[in-house]
C-alpha cells in the first residue's frame, strides 16, 4: 500500500488526543476526521490536529482505513464491530471491553471478518518491556506493583480493569499459559468498584505471579520484577530503566560460593555481596511507547501482519481481569470497612 492511509479517532477524550496528535506527526497517514459526541471537543482536537470534526461516524463521507476507537470501554463492541465489518482495521483502546462477554464478541467479529483489530496495550511497547523480551525469559516468578493517587478518571469500573490490566497483559505474554487459578482480595473505598486489589495467580506450568495494584496511593509507582531459571530482571514502568542480573554472567561467583563451607563462608560476611554480583542496566530505547504501538499498528495494516497485540491477546487479558475481580468480590472486605465504620 503506497498512498498514505486515511484514519480517523473516535473519542476525543484523554487517550483520543494523543491518538490525534500521534497520527498528525507520522508520515504516511493523514487524519482525516476526528469523531465524538461532544461537538466542541471534537472540533477543538480537530483543529489541533487536522481532520474533519464530526459527532457520529455517520457523518464521516471519506473512506477510512483505519480507526482508533478512544470511547469509554463499554461502548468497545458498538464502535469497533461496524468499522470491522465494513473492512476497516481497528485499534481499540485498553482493555478490549469491560467483561469476557463482550470480548469474546470483538474477537469472533475481527475471525469473521478477516480484519486487523490491535488492543492498544501500551505498556508492550514500553521501551524497558521490549529491552527485557529480548532476553527471551521464562518466568518462574513474577511480582508487580503500579499503585498512584486516584485521577478521577475511569471511576465507573475497578483497580484490576483500569490500572492492573496492564500487568496482566505483560504476565500473559510473558508466561504463554492460559491455566490457571486465583486468590485475590481488595477493597473498594471511594466508590462501588475496587480501588485496591492484589492477586496471586497459579499457572499450570508451575509460573506463580503476584499483582498489586491502587488507586489510592500518596504516589505513583509502576514496577514490575521477573525471575527466571537464567536471570533476573527488574523495571521501573515510569522510569523506562531496569537492570538484569544474568546467571550465566554470574557463574565464577556461584561456583566460589558452592565450593566453600558453611565456616568458609561466614568468613566472607565484611564482604559486599552486592558488587561481588554482575548487575547490567537494561539498554533501552528513547521511544514513547503510544508512539511506537501506533506505528505498529499502521505496519501491520501496510503489510497485512499480524497484530502486535491481538485480539486473543486482549480477550485473554478481559478473562483475568474478570476473574479477578469476581475473586475480589467473593472476599467482601468492603463489607467488613462498612460494619467496622458503623462500630
Amino acid at each position: 500500500m503506497d498512498r498514505s492511509l486515511r484514519v480517523a479517532v473516535i473519542g476525543a477524550g484523554h487517550m483520543g488526543r494523543h491518538h490525534a496528535r500521534i497520527y498528525s506527526e507520522l508520515d504516511g497517514c493523514e487524519l482525516v476526521a476526528v469523531v465524538d459526541k461532544e461537538p466542541d471537543r471534537a472540533r477543538k482536537i480537530a483543529s489541533q490536529f487536522g481532520g474533519e470534526p464530526h459527532t457520529s461516524m455517520a457523518d464521516v463521507t471519506r473512506e477510512l482505513d483505519a480507526v482508533s476507537v478512544a470511547v469509554p470501554t463499554v461502548y468497545h463492541a458498538e464502535v469497533a464491530i461496524p468499522l470491522m465489518e465494513r473492512g476497516v482495521a481497528v485499534l481499540v483502546e485498553k482493555p478490549l471491553a469491560p467483561d469476557s462477554r463482550s470480548a469474546k464478541q470483538l474477537l469472533e467479529a475481527c475471525r469473521r471478518c478477516n480484519c486487523l483489530l490491535q488492543v492498544g496495550h501500551s505498556e508492550r511497547f514500553n521501551p524497558v518491556v521490549q529491552a527485557m523480551l529480548r532476553m527471551e525469559l521464562t518466568p518462574r516468578f513474577i511480582e508487580s506493583h503500579r499503585i498512584s493517587p486516584f485521577t478521577f478518571r475511569s471511576a465507573d469500573i475497578g483497580v484490576v480493569f483500569d490500572m492492573m490490566i496492564h500487568d496482566i497483559d505483560i504476565v500473559l505474554h510473558l508466561v504463554k499459559d492460559r491455566d490457571y487459578t486465583i486468590d485475590a482480595v481488595g477493597v473498594s473505598v471511594l466508590g462501588t468498584c475496587e480501588d485496591v486489589a492484589n492477586a496471586r495467580v497459579r499457572f499450570a506450568n508451575e509460573s506463580v505471579v503476584n499483582l498489586t495494584a491502587s488507586r489510592l496511593a500518596l504516589k505513583t509507582e509502576r514496577k514490575i520484577r521477573v525471575f527466571a531459571p537464567t536471570g533476573y530482571v527488574s523495571m521501573d514502568y515510569q522510569k523506562k530503566s531496569g537492570v538484569a542480573i544474568k546467571l550465566a554472567d554470574n557463574l565464577d561467583l556461584i561456583r566460589m560460593a558452592k565450593e566453600r563451607d558453611f565456616e568458609d563462608l561466614s568468613q566472607m560476611a565484611s564482604l559486599d555481596f552486592g558488587s561481588m554480583v554482575n548487575i547490567e542496566p537494561l539498554q533501552v530505547d528513547d521511544v514513547e511507547p503510544l508512539r511506537a504501538e501506533i506505528g505498529s499498528f499502521l505496519e501491520s495494516l501496510r503489510t497485512r501482519s499480524a497484530a502486535a497485540v491481538s485480539a486473543e491477546e486482549g480477550y485473554a487479558a478481559v478473562e483475568m481481569a474478570e476473574r479477578i475481580t469476581n475473586a475480589v468480590r467473593e472476599q467482601d472486605w468492603g463489607r467488613g470497612l462498612a460494619q467496622a465504620a458503623k462500630t
